[in-house]
């Protein structure tokens, strides 16, 4: 894909991505067997680990999570009111969509507890390996503590286009918007209203400014991290993009990733069948 090239001058050291529709990756660039940090985008793969959790039964979207009132589904879609970076409430359930990494940690303890096997071991069991991502690792918090590779990510786009980790009405559950109409910050790109959200995966809406592309269908979602790094899936065009970076999330990438985005999804939409940059 023509698009990708553009990545060899993005100002960073290293960078890799992949891009994929539904008959799989049509174009790759860099090293993407290198493992990178992922900061954030670490959520799209523990919300995964979560809802597999929920199809097996080991917890219910219901289950009560986190301050008083709040389930695993408010914590899922950042609406339980905890606070980013510690585990006060500092705001009512369902009352703001508070970005909370925090969260998250919640939500893996609540997993380990009632399947009764670490996190990080459950996580590798019910996502990493059936997708075969071996450079996938939870090396620490489950809000941002995950590193993984290009190649491990496109097996996890993949699976979005396709579910198969788990139900496609419980894939799309996720990929739809929870608790509509809070407002909220998605961090570095200011406040939105409405701050849409599913489960676990940010939901692009009408959101503006935005990592993703002007283009991109409101129904896009997916997770950018403050490592460089980020992975879209667009349901309507039937396509899903990651590229991961070495260097940390900034005023650099705000135009270069929203601008690039765009590019893809022109190419995308003129092209669908193309080959490796």
């Amino acid at each position: 894909m023509r698009s990708l090239l553009a990545l060899s001058d993005w100002p960073v050291d290293h960078v890799a991505a992949a891009v994929l529709t539904a008959d799989g990756v049509v174009g790759a660039h860099g090293d993407t067997a290198r493992v990178y940090e992922l900061a954030s985008v670490t959520k799209l793969l523990v919300a995964q680990a979560v809802l597999v959790a929920v199809e097996e039964g080991a917890v219910d979207l219901n289950t009560a999570a986190g301050p008083p009132g709040a389930t695993l589904a408010h914590l899922l879609s950042h609406a339980s009111g905890i606070a980013f970076d510690t585990r006060d409430a500092v705001a009512g359930v369902a009352e703001q969509r508070i970005y909370s990494s925090a969260g998250f940690e919640v939500l893996a303890e609540l997993v380990e507890g009632e399947a009764g096997i670490a996190f990080d071991d459950y996580l590798r069991e019910a996502v990493c390996e059936p997708l075969g991502m071996s450079s996938t690792e939870l090396a620490g918090s489950a809000g941002h503590g995950a590193r993984s590779s290009v190649d491990d990510l496109a097996a996890f786009a993949a699976d979005q286009l396709a579910p198969r980790l788990v139900s496609p009405e419980l894939a799309a559950q996720a990929s739809t918007v929870q608790f509509p109409g809070l407002d909220g910050f998605v961090p570095g790109y200011g406040k939105h209203r409405p701050n849409d959200w599913g489960l676990g995966f940010e939901i692009r809406g009408e959101k503006s400014p935005h990592w993703t592309a002007p283009g991109h269908s409101p129904r896009t979602y997916g997770h950018f991290g403050q490592a460089g790094t980020f992975l879209w899936v667009d349901p309507d065009l039937r396509a899903a993009a990651v590229v991961l970076t070495d260097r940390s999330f900034g005023a650099w990438a705000k135009p270069l990733w929203s601008e690039f985005n765009q590019q893809l999804v022109d190419e995308l939409s003129a092209a669908p069948d193309v080959g490796r940059a």
